[in-house]
């Protein structure tokens, strides 16, 4: 019997009216809802620390508000993250819910992730949990399941596993189902959504994701009829590739051997995904660290006409002068040549000067910064100003990993009735190692007609992060164009083309299956995500960047 796992959001803020769309457009089983990402968890602590009874996805609460009883009335159970650092207030304040709706629905949730009392001078510390604590949830009858930080792909292998009665040894099943819930989590970007070939489609408002999964493992991923975007096996590759790594990619029930997947369109917006294998998880879970690493602030000066750099260079001399007594511990400038000669418009005839600015003293960036930078409007470059005024400096957020053996948490099932119930850790575990090069298609002949064009004609990509580090998957649809990407966008040459990276650890991962290459381009990003390290501080135009580079391709493919 296929299960159907619909999913409804794939970060803290998504489309709200998502809930109900999924829940009346068509046939459902269960309904998730991924809120949770590394900066959520910042934003969550922060919340926390105003307020102790905070800590969840207040969103998600009004959406129950709303739909709660069209889910109970279609007896479509609910599993979600958004309890965040607070699962069991969140849980209670749906029961609540549920009782002046006069619903009889059974609320149970997931424990043991926070870690954070172990780890001090942390806003949060959080494991990533299995999704057996949310089988074990559904099997005792929940009708709504509430997880703090569990993997993404968590919400999906524990219904299944619920469903289909699967063990912590089924690993080719629950690889299966890791490899389903990865492509929903992200929402809208399995039908259409941030997808490097848009304009292949009407993705104005792209539908949300739903999996039909089979008692084997294998799934099809689709869309309600008549939602908009659309799933194809090019948006499937793309939202497989985003945040991964290498062939392996590990969980804490099951490690997925992504260089086992197999994609075949299926009818229209249909996409069958079968062939995955699993290995056991390896010995260790994640646990995401959060910290105020200090404070930050920022100006952005406008430079217009001539002397563009001779003006640049007056005012970071300038700011030099007046920060020499409290300067900040880090000073950043960049200059963006947005100008072009002779330019019709004021706007076009500027570049902006970016200045920012981090120190753990909030003073040092804040007033101190702020007055220096307002104090030159009449004493710099001609037609000095400012996109807006500096502030008084904003406090920003530092992730990092760690690792736990999986007995250091205890992941606990609480049900409706407060009864708990302890979720065994994983017994055997496989150390990860790295998964041997495969072997490369033959390179097309070097004799064939080259172009220089962007490599975007001939390639999708998708970039994103991983803490301080961000990942480029890039594709190809034909089995030529595969035998020239393999051969061509080496480490070498993508440093090349991204200068950015030259100096940084970039891996470079094969996935034949994919006709994919994954790159990860290590510490581009810093601190993470709240550290706002770069102008793209979660590299999700990275993969763009990339595709509008030059270089010679064969004209065949063109």
């Amino acid at each position: 019997m296929t299960l159907r796992i619909g999913n409804a959001s794939g970060f803290y803020g998504d489309r709200f009216d998502a809930v109900r769309e999924m829940l009346t457009g068509g046939e459902l089983d269960v309904l998730t809802g991924d809120y949770l990402a590394e900066l959520t968890m910042l934003i969550l602590g922060r919340d926390r620390l105003k307020d102790p009874g905070a800590g969840y996805a207040r969103t998600f609460l009004r959406q129950m508000e709303e739909c709660l009883g069209l889910a109970h009335e279609r007896g479509v159970r609910i599993v979600t993250n958004a309890g965040g650092l607070n699962p069991s207030g969140l849980a209670e304040e749906i029961r609540q819910l549920a009782g002046r709706l006069g619903l009889p629905v059974r609320v149970a949730h997931v424990e043991g992730d926070d870690l954070t009392a172990r780890h001090p001078g942390n806003l949060a510390a959080h494991a990533y949990l299995g999704g057996f604590g949310i089988a074990t949830c559904l099997k005792e009858g929940a009708d709504v399941v509430v997880t703090g930080r569990v993997t993404d792909a968590a919400l999906v292998t524990g219904p299944a596993a619920a469903h289909f009665g699967w063990g912590p040894k089924d690993y080719d099943r629950l690889a299966g189902a890791v490899v389903a819930g990865h492509v929903l989590e992200c929402g809208a970007q399995a039908t259409g959504g941030n997808y490097a070939h848009f304009q292949e489609g009407d993705v104005r408002r792209p539908g949300f994701p739903l999996a039909e999964i089979h008692e084997d493992g294998t799934a099809v991923i689709t869309k309600h009829p008549g939602t908009g975007g659309f799933v194809d096996i090019g948006t499937v590759t793309a939202q497989l590739l985003y945040e991964t790594a290498g062939a392996r990619y590990p969980g804490p029930d099951v490690t997925a051997r992504l260089d086992t997947v197999g994609l075949t369109q299926d009818g229209p917006d249909r996409v069958r995904i079968d062939g995955v294998r699993g290995e056991a998880p390896p010995p260790t879970l994640k646990v995401g660290l959060n910290r105020l690493g200090g404070f930050r602030n920022e100006v952005t000066f406008v430079l217009t006409g001539l002397d563009i750099e001779a003006k640049a260079a007056l005012v970071e001399q300038q700011m030099a002068d007046a920060m020499a007594k409290s300067r900040p511990a880090q000073v950043t400038w960049d200059l963006v040549r947005t100008d072009r000669p002779d330019a019709p418009t004021e706007e076009t005839a500027s570049a902006l000067l970016r200045l920012v600015v981090r120190d753990p003293d909030q003073e040092t960036v804040g007033r101190t910064f702020s007055g220096a930078a307002v104090e030159l409007a009449l004493a710099s470059y001609p037609g000095f100003h400012v996109l807006a005024p500096p502030g008084k400096g904003t406090p920003y957020g530092v992730f990092e990993d760690v690792y736990v053996p999986h007995s250091a948490v205890d992941h606990v099932a609480v049900l409706h009735d407060g009864h708990r119930i302890p979720v065994t850790p994983a017994h055997d575990i496989l150390v990860l190692e790295e998964v041997p090069q495969p072997p490369l298609p033959e390179p097309l002949p070097v004799t064939e007609p080259t172009r220089r064009a962007p490599l975007g004609l001939v390639a999708g990509a998708r970039s994103g992060d991983k803490g301080g580090n961000a990942n480029i998957g890039v594709w190809v649809r034909t089995d030529e164009a595969w035998r020239w990407l393999a051969h061509t966008l080496t480490v070498d040459r993508l440093c090349e083309l991204l200068p950015e990276t030259a100096e940084l650890r970039v891996t470079r991962h094969p996935l034949p299956n994919l006709r994919a290459l994954n790159f990860v381009v290590e510490g581009i990003l810093g601190e993470g995500v709240a550290a706002q390290h770069r102008f793209d501080p979660q590299a999700k135009a990275l993969g763009e960047w990339l595709r509008s580079r030059h270089l010679d391709i064969p004209e065949a493919l063109l």
